[in-house]
């Protein structure tokens, strides 16, 4: 390989002489072989474009000159047009805490491109990086690429796996089930009332997190070291929101309080909070499909998830819930990735938090795993499975638990010993009711409807 010598503060090192980046890059792609995983692409695209804002916001303050400026906004528009943008940002994720080896490979790309535009030395430290830090524009960029991914991504993806199961509601709602608590037999329920308990999880979850938003989209940037604002010029914040709005179309706000952006990740925390319960539903819908499509035979074989591929290497026939147990597994990983950012978040140390490298990585692939399970839950779960009627209207038939729209009728006790004998002579319920009551059967029929028994209450029909 070809390499070229450079130098920093730290002295000489050498650097593939094709590399856009420089000796600070090279230093953390030395000292951090630990992962093999690079900062997600999000991440990055964000770093790029607070780049971009930055230097805008500069040249209006006359910090920065305007062909300099002109260059760096020309190199990240570039830069982000390209494919092969990420083998530019080789740092593993696992780097220092305060993400400096990111936001120096950013200035460092960033600086040759421009310089190579320009004919003439852009300076990393000087040009790219002025009015920054580190320690203000990574938290910056975790926020700014979390904001990106709930708006395009993740919110949109919700809304239409809301929509999906509120369609389905709507084809499926004369169909009655046998409801079910602790897994065991209980009262009827119309399909249509179970798939709309899951519609509004997740309308819930729209909820929570459209409420967290106005903070993620609060930054830190022009707190620069320590929150103070040291090198950054006072009207930066608030310019630098303004370009980054303009380029974005997201409405970005100067933080409250840049101690509170830069020394905590409590908001970032929070937002993973509503993620997990994301995942939580998506588990419990899942769960749910899974168990609905159990069988064909031998489970409840209430629905027909559609056939997506074979399911066993040995089993001729065999299909599986794959999608749904994807989904379950993508809400797992996001438990777990939760976890991991409420410990870094307790790592704010002070004046910064030094685990936002990991956070970052966590809470963006949090998002993009939750958005792509979404979708495939809507197109190739919710929308396609089918209703198995007969096993449906067979069980039905079969639930003593029927007998406890007699109890306002007969009592508690006669309800319960009818309900035990049913079980034992595994006769239907209107049966037996017939022989150890004096109602007669037209008004046990229209007692134990199960459709009169969807609407609940007293004297519903």
């Amino acid at each position: 390989m070809s390499i070229r010598i450079e130098k920093d503060s730290m002295g000489s090192l050498d650097v593939p002489k094709d590399a856009l980046y420089g000796p600070q890059t090279q230093r953390a792609i030395n000292n951090f072989p630990v992962s093999g995983r690079t900062m997600p692409s999000a991440f990055i695209r964000a770093l790029l474009l607070a780049k971009r804002s930055a230097a805008e916001a500069n040249f209006v303050l006359e910090l920065l000159p305007k062909d300099i400026c002109e260059a760096i906004v020309v190199s990240v528009d570039d830069l982000l047009l390209d494919d092969r943008l990420m083998i530019n940002f080789p740092v593993d994720i696992y780097q220092t805490g305060s993400g400096t080896s990111s936001n120096m490979n950013a200035n460092e790309v960033l600086a040759t491109l421009a310089s190579r535009r320009l004919g003439r030395e852009v300076s990393a430290n000087d040009h790219v990086n002025f009015g920054q830090s580190s320690n203000d524009i990574i938290p910056t960029a975790i926020h700014v690429s979390a904001s990106i991914q709930l708006q395009s991504g993740l919110l949109p993806a919700l809304n239409y796996l809301a929509i999906a199961i509120e369609r389905k509601a709507e084809e499926v709602h004369r169909h009655v089930k046998t409801g079910r608590t602790h897994l065991m037999d209980a009262m009827p329920v119309r399909m249509s009332q179970s798939l709309m308990g899951w519609a509004t999880q997740i309308r819930q979850n729209i909820d929570f997190l459209e409420n967290i938003y106005p903070s993620v989209r609060s930054l830190a940037q022009g707190g620069t070291a320590v929150g103070t604002g040291i090198n950054a010029h006072s009207d930066f914040p608030k310019l630098f929101c303004e370009k980054l709005s303009q380029t974005t179309g997201i409405c970005f706000t100067v933080a409250e309080n840049f101690f509170t952006h830069i020394g905590t990740q409590d908001i970032a925390v929070a937002l993973s909070g509503n993620l997990k319960t994301v995942a939580v539903s998506v588990m419990k819908i899942s769960n749910d499909l899974r168990w609905m499509n159990s069988g064909p035979l031998a489970g409840l074989g209430e629905i027909t998830l559609e056939p997506l591929q074979p399911g066993s290497s040995i089993m001729p026939g065999k299909v599986n819930p794959v999608i749904p147990e994807s989904a379950a597994m993508v809400a797992a990983q996001v438990m777990g990735n939760d976890m991991a950012i409420s410990i870094g978040g307790q790592s704010g140390s002070f004046e910064l938090n030094v685990m936002l490298p990991m956070i970052a990585d966590n809470l963006l692939r949090s998002i993009e795993i939750l958005t792509n399970v979404s979708r495939l839950l809507a197109d190739k779960a919710i929308s396609t499975f089918k209703v198995n009627e007969e096993q449906l209207n067979a069980s039905l038939a079969r639930n003593p638990i029927l007998v406890t729209a007699l109890n306002p009728v007969i009592g508690y006790a006669k309800a319960a010993e009818i309900a035990k004998k049913a079980y034992a002579q595994s006769r239907p319920i209107i049966e037996v009711a017939i022989e150890e009551t004096e109602i007669n059967r037209e008004v046990l029929e229209t007692l134990l409807d199960p459709m009169s028994l969807t609407r609940g209450g007293l004297g519903n029909t």
